[in-house]
Parts: structure tokens; sequence; C-alpha cells
């Protein structure tokens, strides 16, 4: 029965030009937030119908196979996503309280995943530990922003907490990536790191050396003209990291991270104006066709044939990230904001995408465990951000009837 089943996906498959595939794939992406809108109930999060719609057009449902040209602009996403979440970073944050606690909490989630990784890998059930043990501690900070916007949770104190918990669980899980799952040597991936690094501090001096001089002149002349120097400055910075990955193994995503951050120490009071001209191009194109990309390339089968490795990792993300938050906050927020602080910590998507494919390219993931994170990413972005919301209003109701 299983030869037949495979057979007959096989002779279901569609054959479509790159151009056809990017065309399929963009109209997924288009539909995305008109689907979202027309739902009942509270608003799905995009990135998940990105990715469910990539899965029903990929080779498993519709038998649509992703072209070369869809997956060089998905490598492309990546890069973006991880550019604008540095962008969107205040590095002033991990110098206050709130960021202290959300490091601390990072950390103890660093301890409770590698025991519960490696019993599980002692059991035979994990074989891929570094890529599962650092997924389980990320955070999903740009998946949540909009979520929690749209419900008035990112005011006061208990928005400056989210903030840093979504930062320290954005970027920390992004340096360990770059550490552990670099395709080099771990001598070439801290040298790799310490140079990103002091490039990242000269670059933000020359910053203010280049403060109201002939070269800053030029860039912003052009900013708001047909040059669009500053956007294709950053293009070409993205693609420049993308390319030196390509050639020397060292991995992306903390130098894009990086280089979000450092432009927009050096976009200064036009950082408004450059993200949101960035926000246009990664989240209008090239990040929603990296999103239909993963749905595409799921393994819907694996999942299908062991569900329970979907309710593990679900359950072992409010183990490992939900639980220290609770506890690190308890004399800082009152128990219904700990309690919606901890969900929200546990939301994580994008960066389980991205894990999944870099361990699904350099082998050190298999198939039906980067299905099962990627999956179990859905479902906390499903679940975790609509009781923390629920949580949130009704709060909010028994301070009024008081």
């Amino acid at each position: 029965m299983p030869d037949s089943q495979e057979l007959c996906w096989n002779d279901w498959r569609v054959d479509l030009s790159g151009l056809e595939t990017l065309l399929l794939v963009c109209g997924v992406a288009a539909a995305a937030p008109i689907i979202a809108s027309v739902l009942p109930g509270p608003r799905i999060a995009q990135v998940v119908l990105l990715i469910i719609g990539g899965a029903l057009i990929g080779p498993e449902v519709l038998g649509l196979e992703a072209s070369i040209q869809v997956e060089l602009i998905s490598n492309v996403g990546v890069g973006f996503l991880f550019l604008m979440a540095g962008y969107e970073l205040d590095p002033k944050l991990f110098r206050e309280r709130e960021g202290r606690m959300a490091i601390y909490a990072w950390l103890c989630s660093v301890v409770i995943a590698v025991v519960v990784v490696a019993l599980l890998e002692q059991a035979g059930l994990v074989r891929d530990f570094l890529p599962i043990a650092i997924a389980l501690t990320t955070t999903a900070l740009g998946t949540l922003l909009p979520i929690l916007h749209d419900n008035d949770m990112l005011g006061g104190a208990f928005g400056r907490y989210v903030m840093a918990t979504g930062a320290v669980g954005e970027l920390f899980p992004i340096m360990a990536i770059a550490l552990f799952l670099s395709a080099n040597s771990q001598f070439v991936a801290i040298t790799a790191l310490a140079s990103i690094g002091i490039l990242a501090a000269v670059l933000m001096l020359l910053s203010r050396g280049i403060r109201g001089r002939a070269l800053e002149r030029i860039v912003l002349e052009g900013a708001d003209t047909t040059a669009q120097s500053t956007v294709r400055w950053t293009i070409v910075l993205l693609l420049a990291l993308l390319v030196t990955t390509g050639e020397f193994g060292i991995d992306a995503v903390l130098g894009a991270f990086i280089a979000g951050a450092v432009l927009r120490r050096w976009a200064g009071e036009g950082a408004g104006a450059i993200g949101s001209k960035l926000d246009a191009i990664g989240y209008g194109f090239f990040i929603p066709v990296f999103f239909v990309f993963s749905g595409m390339t799921l393994h819907l089968q694996s999942i299908m044939e062991a569900p329970g490795r979907l309710v593990a990792c679900v359950v072992l993300l409010l183990l490992v990230r939900a639980v220290p938050v609770l506890l690190v906050h308890r004399r800082a927020l009152d128990v219904s904001s700990r309690f919606q602080l901890a969900l929200c910590s546990a939301t994580t998507l994008p960066l389980l995408v991205a894990l999944a494919e870099l361990g699904r390219r350099n082998g050190t993931m298999l198939p039906e465990n980067a299905a099962a994170l990627v999956g179990g990413g859905v479902l906390s972005v499903l679940i975790f951000p609509t009781i923390a919301v629920g949580l949130r209003r009704r709060a909010l109701a028994r301070e009024a009837a008081s």
C-alpha cells in the first residue's frame, strides 16, 4: 500500500516552469493576508498561512516541486528575515532590568533544553542534538509584534518585558546557530563571530564620523528619489553576506542580524523611513517566498506517521521557554501578566523554519524532526498568543469591574 500511494503522488506531480512556479508561490503569499482577515475567530498569523499554503501546493499534496528560482529568492528571504529582526532590536534593552531578566531566563532555558534533549538522545529518539536544543530556546518576536500590537499589549511595563524576552530569544539563538552549526570548524566559527563583532563595532563608530559629511549627504539625498540609495546599499550588504556564506561556510544569519542593527544605527533619524522601505521589500516579497518555500519542503507524511513528535515539540516549547520565564519574573509581574509573557516567550516559528532548513542542508537534522519542529512552531503561533490575548482581556475586564 505505501508503494502505490507513493506512485499515485508521483503521477500527480505538476511540471511547471520556474516563472510559473514563482507566480503560484507569489499567489499564495498574496492570498494569505486576505484569508487571515476573513477567517472567523482570532486572526491567524500570516506566517502560518504561508507555510500551510506552501505545504498544500507542494510535492506531497498538489505535487508542485519548487524551482531553483524560487529557492534562490527563498535564500535571500532568510537573510532579509534576520536583517529585519536586527533592525527592530534596541541594544539598550540588554542593559536594563528587563533585559537582564530575559537573559537569565534564556540561560535557564538552555540548561533545561540540554538536559531534555540529552535524555531524548539517550532514548534513541533524537540524533540531531544541537539544532533541536537551540530551536527549543527561541522566541518569534517578529511574529508576535503584530499580534500584540493589535491587542494593545506592547505598552507599559509588560510591553518592555515582551520586547526584551523576544529580543533575547531571537539574538542569542542566532549566535548559537552561527557558532555551533557552522559548516566549518568551531575555531573558524568563533573567529567569524569575533570578526563580525569587531566589524559591527567599527561600522557603528564610523556612523558617528560621517555625520554631516559629504558621503552622508550623497546617500541621504538619493534615499527618496529613484536612486533609492539606502535600500540599494542595504541589499548589496545582504547579498555580500550571503555570497560570503556560500564561499567560506560562515552562517549568514548572525551577520544579517547584526547588519540590521548597524544599519539602524547608521540611519539615525531616518530609521523609520528606511525601515518602512525594507518592510515593503522584505515582507512584501522575499520573506513570504521563504515561508511558502519552507512549506513546500515540509515532510507532511512524516508528521502524519508520527504525530507524537508534533505534540512533544509543543510540550517541550512550554517546558523549556515558558517555565523559566514564569519563575524568573515571579516578583516583577503579577500572575496573569507572567502567564501572558511565558506564553509569548514559547511562541516561535521563523527561527524553527530557518533551523530546519539549515539542518536539512547540512545534514544535521532528520527530516521527521525538522517537520515536527516546524509543525510545532505553527501550533505555538496558533495557540499560545491566542491564550495570552484571552488572559489579557480577562485581566482588563476584572480591573474594569473592580
